[in-house]
């Protein structure tokens, strides 16, 4: 490899990461009045370190704890339509400092098991010091869970998928798929028809042609790499389970742009 080249390569990755902290302190001090508040009116809650929160979601103490118990909320609110919510094994793919899964024993208390899992050790260390009744382990980037074939009746993932790149998105299908029961049910979100916008000339036609878009210079699996997945795609990801939904969600607010949801399941043995 031509050394110029990945010195400029490096050049770009440690100014992404400079301005990566620069952007999290300024978010720090900007939000410092709301999170203080936060506390007050909550003191209970035990919250992850900023930056955890932050490289996961947002710094936003408030839209980390009852967002996440709204996200929650909704998600069941999907599941319940196509499976009996009672004696399940459950599992968040991409856990990150549980802003979901922190929410979903009290939610679903019937009798179910709850796993976490991700590939950020640190988050996974807060979840397993602070989180009760959910059990966490730490993924690799690469496809492999440490758990048996045909044992989880629910996975959900949401926004997973929209930091994976091309063959990832096949190799870790691949391993959900074989985790999940015979009749269970996956919970994904993607960046759908709605992110057509902020895409290029160039990445448009490559999305409008059916394939999945992938931008970004840094690692795999962070929130600033990110992935745009166009319906034929996504159908093709699918071409060996039942989708039961999707749905293009409509934006509520100019600052938000909602993701697609795609409900799928995996064919009973008898099928």
């Amino acid at each position: 490899m031509n050394k110029g080249y990945l010195s400029n390569v490096l050049r770009r990755v440690k100014l992404f990461y400079l301005a990566d902290w620069i952007r999290f302190y300024l978010k720090k001090i900007l939000n410092y009045p709301k999170n203080s508040r936060f506390k007050r009116n909550y003191p209970e809650v035990v919250l992850p370190p900023d930056y955890l929160m932050y490289e996961s979601f947002q710094l936003d103490y408030d839209k980390y704890f009852n967002g996440g118990y709204k996200n929650a909320k909704w998600i069941v609110g999907y599941l319940k339509k196509y499976i009996t919510l009672q004696d399940l094994n459950i599992l968040d793919w991409g856990c990150g400092p549980g802003r979901v899964i922190r929410h979903m024993p009290k939610i679903i208390n019937n009798g179910c098991r709850f796993y976490g899992t991700d590939y950020n050790e640190k988050s996974i260390n807060w979840c397993k010091s602070h989180l009760t009744k959910i059990d966490f382990n730490k993924n690799s980037l690469k496809a492999q869970l440490p758990y048996e074939n045909n044992v989880m009746d629910i996975i959900y993932g949401i926004s997973i998928f929209t930091h994976l790149s091309d063959e990832m998105h096949h190799d870790w299908f691949k391993e959900l798929h074989r985790i999940l029961k015979p009749g269970g049910i996956m919970f994904l979100t993607t960046h759908g028809d709605n992110f057509k916008v902020k895409l290029d000339k160039a990445e448009l036609k490559q999305y409008n042609q059916g394939q999945v878009v992938v931008r970004g210079e840094v690692k795999e699996g962070h929130r600033t790499y990110c992935a745009f997945q166009p319906k034929t795609f996504m159908h093709n990801l699918f071409a060996n389970v039942d989708i039961l939904e999707h749905d293009e969600l409509i934006s509520e607010s100019k600052n938000w742009v909602p993701q697609d949801v795609w409900i799928i399941r995996k064919p009973s043995l008898l099928k």
